[in-house]
């Protein structure tokens, strides 16, 4: 089994009563990262892993998605930010400065 190098987690919680990730269209934008990262990196296929994840804890500062090893949290509005989170980050490995949470709750 491939150990990643990164993994990133999208949250694409959904609540009835409030405003969640989910809500930001998380489920679509994490289906555009991966084909995204595919398009970018295809060099590193099997090594950077794109997954959904339930709640973050990040609603107050979301959408959310979450970076490791590195633990880097960023927030994002559209599919520009995606590109460069993906670009940035995910392919080069600099973090993107005016996407990320500074402090998760």
């Amino acid at each position: 089994m491939t150990l990643y190098q990164r993994h990133i987690f999208f949250c694409t919680n959904r609540r009835e009563d409030g405003d969640a990730c989910e809500q930001h269209g998380a489920t679509k934008l994490c289906a555009y990262a991966k084909r995204r990262f595919a398009e970018a990196a295809p060099h590193l296929a099997g090594h950077v892993r794109v997954n959904r994840a339930g709640c973050l804890a990040q609603c107050e500062n979301g959408p959310a998605v979450v970076i490791y090893p590195e633990a880097v949290w960023y927030t994002y509005i559209d599919a520009t930010d995606i590109d460069e989170i993906v670009d940035e980050h995910l392919v080069n490995g600099r973090i993107v400065e005016r996407l990320r949470i500074d402090h998760p709750a």
